[in-house]
């Protein structure tokens, strides 16, 4: 078969070439320590869903910032008890989805919220006040400030935030929560999994936001990642801080949060993906520390892959 990265028997041994920031993890320690400090201030606002299965609330919570950010929620109707909790993120530039998309999880029981993320499709707010440009992919974003201006910093937190608010509930058992998502979503699940170490499942689908050097070596910083060869053309046109420009995108750098996760987590990967290279997720995979398993679509790409929700839906059945 063709190849688009490395050879398979080298993926599984890859560990990534972006720089990792020295103060990697007392960053993300006072981050999390911001974040504990915030009132959430949560609001459940009845949505007519007419469904005999589940109820449903647009849920609203404060994060970092002082940001509203949206989610939408459904709960099974006549709970007994406490029961599991799943969060879904969506890819980027998209929404919390269809209502209709949630149902067959709040069927079996679950719990679930689907977040808007700040700043793209949906109804959550992105308060801005970065310095810089904002105009291409978001993890560009407060990349000429400091660290903590960095856009997918918060987003990160929101992801944490929403797991807080959905544990905190009373009828929902805190130590059964499994979070999901495809590409952002995928880097949304494993951030989240990493900031919330009690997250018991964890189901990644090709997920982006890491090893973003990797990425631009491969000429495949367009789409998703186009932002590497924009802002380097013109904002650094000679190169002159290249190195500082791939080390500040270390702190949003999936793979070095991937030491953190003590979920079980359970991945999907298209060998040819161009989006989202497999190089990029491996480097975040092979640094896991926790159980793991990958399932490999040696023919596919950035796309659906056949057969694989039925895969995960049985995954979440260990719950």
């Amino acid at each position: 078969m063709p190849l688009i990265d490395k050879p398979l028997e080298e993926l599984k041994s890859y560990m990534g070439i972006n720089p990792c920031p020295k103060d990697f993890d007392e960053f993300w320690d006072k981050s999390l320590a911001e974040l504990a400090a915030i009132d959430p201030k949560v609001d459940f606002e009845p949505y007519d869903l007419k469904s005999n299965i589940c109820d449903a609330y647009h849920l609203t919570f404060t994060s970092t910032k002082g940001a509203r950010i949206h989610a939408k929620f459904l709960k099974p109707k006549n709970i007994e008890g406490r029961v599991p909790a799943l969060l879904k993120f969506h890819g980027l530039s998209g929404n919390a989805g269809n209502w209709f998309d949630l149902i067959p999880y709040a069927a079996e029981g679950y719990v679930i919220a689907s977040l808007d993320v700040r700043g793209q499709g949906g109804f959550s707010e992105d308060v801005g006040g970065v310095p810089g440009t904002t105009i291409t992919t978001p993890f560009i974003k407060g990349i000429d400030g400091k660290p903590e201006d960095l856009l997918y910093r918060d987003i990160f937190l929101d992801t944490a935030m929403l797991a807080r608010v959905v544990m905190a509930l009373d009828y929902v058992d805190e130590g059964r929560i499994g979070v999901y998502g495809g590409s952002q979503g995928g880097a949304l699940s494993i951030a989240c999994a990493a900031l919330v170490p009690e997250i018991k499942l964890c189901a990644p689908d090709f997920p982006y936001l890491s090893d973003y050097k990797r990425v631009w070596e491969m000429d495949l910083d367009k789409g998703a990642y186009e932002g590497i060869r924009y802002y380097l053309r013109y904002f650094d046109p000679t190169h002159e801080r290249v190195d500082e420009f791939f080390e500040k995108l270390g702190y949003i750098d999936i793979q070095f949060l991937a030491k953190r996760v003590r979920a079980k987590v359970f991945i999907a990967t298209g060998l040819m993906d161009t989006i989202c290279p497999p190089s990029t997720q491996f480097a975040m995979f092979n640094k896991l520390i926790c159980e793991k398993e990958m399932v490999i679509y040696p023919d596919f790409g950035h796309e659906t892959l056949y057969g694989h929700e039925d895969k995960k839906f049985k995954f979440f059945s260990q719950i």
